[in-house]
């Protein structure tokens, strides 16, 4: 069963809001409340502020790894250029053909 879970720090929250927006700061928050294994983020500015407090970050593209390895889709490249052509997610080029390397395409 789902269930929303807020935030229990809002001065902290506030804290991290100097550097950035609302939604961001609160889910850094609440992986440090939760002891989170994991928080899902690729804000640079957010990545940030995340390793500080010593949370270990995986972002869209590393999930795109995971569901290649896990058979949930077929290639990476095709998935990482719709977001490119299709929204605003943003990709170096190196960082672009590290990820194809590591997907083996």
């Amino acid at each position: 069963m789902d269930r929303i879970q807020s935030v229990t720090n809002k001065q902290l929250v506030k804290k991290l809001e100097f550097n950035l927006d609302q939604g961001e700061a609160e889910a850094i928050i609440l992986a440090v409340e939760l002891n989170a294994n994991q928080l899902l983020i690729d804000e640079r500015l957010g990545r940030q502020e995340a390793n500080k407090l010593g949370l270990s970050l995986i972002g869209v593209l590393g999930m795109l790894l995971i569901a290649k390895k896990k058979g949930l889709i077929s290639n990476v490249k095709s998935v990482m250029d719709d977001l490119i052509t299709q929204t605003t997610f943003r990709v170096g080029d190196q960082l672009y053909y590290r990820i194809l390397k590591e997907a083996n395409e």
